[in-house]
């Protein structure tokens, strides 16, 4: 008998790999991939890095004119993105989209407040202009960090439309004055039982706006029905909040499964919101890889997490495109620690037997790898491999320990975006850390 020839698995890899050039023709086969989804997730693989953001903001311009996509989900808290939201459809005091931005004052600023960015909220609001005000597209966020920045948005929409309401908002969340806006410390003596938990006065709010949704929207019109349903989102999101920060003293799973399920319960509500005014909606969502690929073929879920990936696929079934991104090595716009100054930092070359490594080993640079509806290509990378992760902190010297967890890709995602060598996104707020450059090739071990 002749001998079994053996493909090697970069060779199925380069076979599989659409190059990516630049060219408007790019994306053409993730977008016949995607064909009439109703989510689509596009992931990053870190949050600071330039490739990522431009493009996810290519797709998503793509997803806008030619698949009627109507709403851009991100991962950041509700009121700092309704600034944004209100700024790209027209109904916003501020003047640009420098100063749309001006919400995001939280670590990590950069995030949000970066040139990738501004570029595309300024092609949103481009775009919005020659549409009419029902048709316009908005830009939301999914996360729950602002607890009090959403309690003022409650109280500051109330005292517009119900004044007694606001007084009552205004009575429930005085609970939370003890801590000023430290929401740690807040959760911290919630759990421990050093002071009394906000949790039912939280959910007194939200069930008091539920229930005048009906009597607020028969009021001559005079509450549109958006700033009734984004009261309702911040009051849920403090709710939710207040829950979180409790969690985070129990253990990463119990705070990562609540927050995920904010996300993608916030997502399912936008969705919702949308179809009540003009039918079936579709929904673009950017979020770390962590966050949108799915749980169960990772780590993470074998330890008992979820994310919005595997929830939106349950939710959505074969209407939930995920779409991750990945990177060799370059650079990256990352802290040493929490709250620490923006830096650019040299990212290390993929780990040997990671998912990063094999396609920097398949010798094309940059390239989409669509695998859904791919029998041969999901069988033939069908492994456990490493993958990385870098959120807003990266340290390279604990790299294996601190940025890489297993994954089965081909479950984890329906598409792959490569890029062998990415650059550091650019913060509009610029600091020493990031302005001295990159550090030097051997960084960090001075070799």
């Amino acid at each position: 008998m002749p001998a079994t020839t053996t493909v090697p698995l970069t060779a199925t890899i380069r076979d599989a790999a659409r190059p990516l050039t630049g060219s408007a023709t790019d994306y053409d086969a993730l977008l016949e991939l995607i064909g009439e989804a109703r989510v689509v997730l596009l992931g990053e693989a870190s949050h600071g890095t330039h490739e990522f953001y431009r493009e996810r903001a290519r797709i998503t311009r793509r997803l806008i004119k030619e698949k009627g996509f109507v709403a851009v989900a991100v991962e950041a808290d509700w009121p700092d993105a309704d600034r944004v939201n209100r700024w790209v459809r027209d109904v916003g005091d501020d003047h640009t989209a420098l100063e749309a931005l001006g919400g995001f004052e939280r670590f990590p600023r950069w995030m949000w407040r970066n040139r990738d960015v501004l570029e595309f909220v300024e092609w949103l609001r481009r775009h919005n202009d020659f549409q009419r005000p029902e048709g316009r597209v908005g830009f939301y966020g999914l996360d729950l960090y602002s607890l009090f920045g959403s309690i003022e948005a409650v109280i500051g929409f109330l005292e517009k439309v119900d004044p007694e309401a606001a007084q009552r908002a205004r009575y429930r969340y005085s609970c939370f004055e003890d801590f000023g806006e430290d929401t740690q410390a807040y959760g911290y003596a919630a759990e421990f039982g050093l002071t009394r938990s906000c949790e039912d006065q939280a959910v007194q709010q939200l069930v008091d706006l539920q229930r005048q949704a009906a009597e607020l929207a028969s009021r001559d019109g005079q509450v549109p029905k958006d700033e009734f349903f984004y009261a309702e989102q911040n009051a849920r999101l403090v709710k939710n909040s207040e829950e979180y920060y409790r969690t985070m003293f129990r253990g990463r799973i119990s705070s990562w499964n609540l927050r995920d399920r904010h996300m993608a319960e916030t997502l399912e509500a936008l969705i919702a919101h949308f179809d009540q005014q003009g039918g079936r909606s579709k929904v673009v969502v950017w979020e770390h890889n962590s966050h949108i690929g799915d749980a169960r073929a990772t780590a993470m879920g074998d330890a008992g997490e979820w994310n919005v990936g595997q929830l939106s696929r349950e939710r959505f079934g074969e209407e939930a495109i995920l779409v991750g991104f990945s990177t060799y090595r370059g650079t990256v716009t990352a802290s040493s620690d929490w709250d620490a100054p923006a830096e650019r930092k040299r990212v290390r070359p993929g780990m040997q037997g990671s998912w990063e490594a094999l396609f920097h080993g398949a010798g094309t640079s940059d390239f989409l790898l669509p695998m859904r509806g791919d029998p041969r290509l999901i069988e033939a990378l069908n492994e456990v491999r490493l993958e990385r992760a870098i959120g807003v902190i990266y340290r390279p010297q604990t790299e294996r320990l601190s940025h890489y967890f297993e994954a089965r890709l081909p479950h984890q995602f329906d598409a792959v975006i490569h890029f062998d060598e990415t650059q550091a996104v650019e913060p509009l707020d610029r600091t020493p850390g990031w302005d001295l450059g990159e550090p030097p090739e051997t960084y960090p071990t001075g070799l």
